[in-house]
């Protein structure tokens, strides 16, 4: 690797401070009840303002069908070179609880060699990784660049979604970047292969046509809040398993599992506190649902009253796997939750967002130059992992653009918080994926050239093609006539994905910390032998079960 290209890196990072010091001052919140939307516009203005900066051109704030603007420019790269779409938000969760905050939620504060603030890793942090691993490239840069940063994401209200659709050819390109998401932990390079879908809902309950005092007529008036709380309960067993009738609650993940300890310490758990569900952690968070309550309207401790409530409300939260449709999921949980409705109660059920769950397809050109470039960068390739959240935009990546390479990759580590209090990034992460998103834009433009070349030659085909798996890789026409034996003989071929109880057979080679994905995916004839019921199948993991994280 060129310790230039790395030394270029370190030495911007000063800068990255200032500059995500600027962009985290700025309370960018998609939703004008809570901050003024001109903080929005201020935002989309200050990543325009940086891209120009770098070589991008036509600049523009696209707007969207939710009234969020997007940012938009592109770098053309030398004739028949390949398109990479870089993706990323500029649009941050609120601070929720301000007391929660041990620092000013808006003010980028260093503490303990980490970066806090609102947005520092998601998703600012990942949009100054953009412009700081294109600062070290200068005009170095020998793939073409489009650019979407979009203003709305975190509010699920769906702006960059409707536009994709109407804008193909804008944004059409060879790979994109989903930069959302982040490594197993700090130091350990990762991409997300697997997302779990979504499905929202807002339940209000009525029991009365006015509040009524609780000494008068508590205990045979009904009680809205109370039958609502006996609604929510249903929704879990005692052990904590999402019990939704209708959902298929248990499934199993035959990934690298999720160690508890470090999911403990990752999610903050209190001693003493149980885990839920009766499965693995990874289990519960990549192959099961689960439902969440995000919010109840109901009158708050301070200053209330000694009186019945009339009405309640709760906004539910459903995560899906992979396999599960978030539509019939919705429905489900609409029946359930009217089904587990006492005393004749009232209930609506209003419909919020939905999204389906995700699986990437990791066997191309792009996925062998990312690899490349995070083992130059970290000392190690990276592993694959299944994420519990949801970014419904990469299924309409997919749909929109069936040919394109999507990689979900990002700083957005478990130690980062994001969407809770006292959000943080490593700075040696933004460092580290800067120099790592700056080798893939180097290493890509011939890889993709590379792979091409072997694509066409005799006996090859297009490869592997599974129900919703991963399409693409280059596989002999005549897979019958190649021995295993020959391929475990091809220098610098190992399994890259040893998994418990998983997929065995594949080749190996008895030196495995010097080989690249790219050899691996080179090899005519091979295709991964990892294959689940309902899962992602042939994707490469390592076997060391320490990097599995949550999203």
């Amino acid at each position: 690797m060129s310790t230039g290209l790395r030394e270029r890196v370190a030495g911007l990072m000063p800068g990255v401070k200032g500059e995500l010091a600027e962009l985290v001052a700025i309370t960018s919140v998609a939703d004008p009840r809570q901050f003024p939307a001109a903080e929005c516009d201020r935002a989309a203005q200050w990543v325009l303002d940086r891209f120009a900066e770098v070589g991008f051109t036509g600049l523009r704030l696209e707007p969207t069908a939710d009234g969020s603007k997007a940012v938009y420019g592109e770098r053309p790269g030398p004739a028949g070179a390949p398109t990479v779409l870089l993706y990323a938000h500029y649009d941050v969760q609120p601070p929720l609880d301000d007391e929660a905050w041990r620092t000013p939620p808006f003010e980028l504060t260093e503490v303990d060699g980490r970066w806090y603030g609102r947005g520092t890793a998601d998703c600012k942090g990942n949009i100054l990784m953009h412009l700081t691993a294109l600062r070290a490239l200068g005009d170095d840069v020998p793939v073409g660049l489009k650019l979407i940063v979009e203003g709305s994401e975190e509010q699920g209200t769906g702006g960059l979604e409707d536009f994709v659709p109407k804008h193909r050819e804008l944004l059409q390109a060879d790979a994109i970047l989903v930069c959302d998401t982040g490594n197993a932990a700090v130091g350990e390079p990762a991409v997300t292969s697997s997302l779990r879908g979504l499905a929202n809902v807002i339940v209000t309950v009525e029991a009365l046509s006015s509040e009524m005092h609780s000494g008068m007529f508590g205990g045979a008036a009904p009680d809205a809040l109370a039958a609502l709380i006996h609604m929510l309960a249903t929704l879990r067993d005692a052990k904590g398993n999402t019990t939704i009738d209708g959902l298929d609650g248990t499934g199993v993940w035959e990934g690298t599992e999720y160690p508890p300890d470090r999911f403990r310490s990752d999610a903050n758990v209190l001693d003493g506190v149980d885990l839920l569900g009766d499965g693995r952690v990874s289990d519960m968070l990549w192959a099961r649902p689960a439902a969440t309550v995000l919010g109840i309207d109901c009158p708050p401790v301070v200053g209330s009253a000694a009186a019945i409530q009339p009405h309640a409300k709760a906004r539910i939260n459903l995560r899906v796997p992979p396999g599960m449709d978030p539509v019939t999921a919705q429905d489900a949980l609409i029946a359930h939750l009217e089904a587990a409705a006492p005393w004749h109660v009232k209930v609506t059920v209003e419909r919020e967002s939905s999204g389906s769950p995700f699986e990437a397809r990791t066997g191309g050109p792009a996925y062998a130059a990312l690899d490349e470039a995070m083992t130059e960068a970290y000392g190690k390739g990276f592993t694959t992992l299944g994420q519990g959240g949801s970014i419904p935009l990469c299924n309409v990546f997919a749909d929109a653009y069936p040919e394109a390479e999507i990689i979900l990759m990002g700083v957005e580590e478990p130690l980062t918080l994001m969407h809770a209090p006292n959000e943080s990034v490593a700075p040696s992460e933004i460092e580290h994926m800067a120099l790592a998103e700056a080798l893939f834009l180097q290493k890509y433009a011939e890889g993709r050239r590379s792979f091409a070349e072997r694509a066409a030659a005799p006996g090859l085909r297009s490869a592997a093609t599974r129900e919703g798996g991963a399409q693409g890789r280059a596989e002999r026409s005549d897979p019958g006539t190649e021995s295993f034996a020959e391929r475990a003989a091809v220098p610098g071929l190992r399994s890259a994905a040893t998994r418990e109880g998983g997929a065995q057979g594949r080749a190996e080679r008895s030196d495995p910390g010097t080989e690249s994905f790219a050899e691996r995916a080179a090899v005519p004839g091979l295709r991964s032998a990892a294959t689940r019921e309902g899962g992602a199948q042939g994707r490469a993991e390592r076997s060391d079960p320490g990097t599995g994280t949550a999203a």
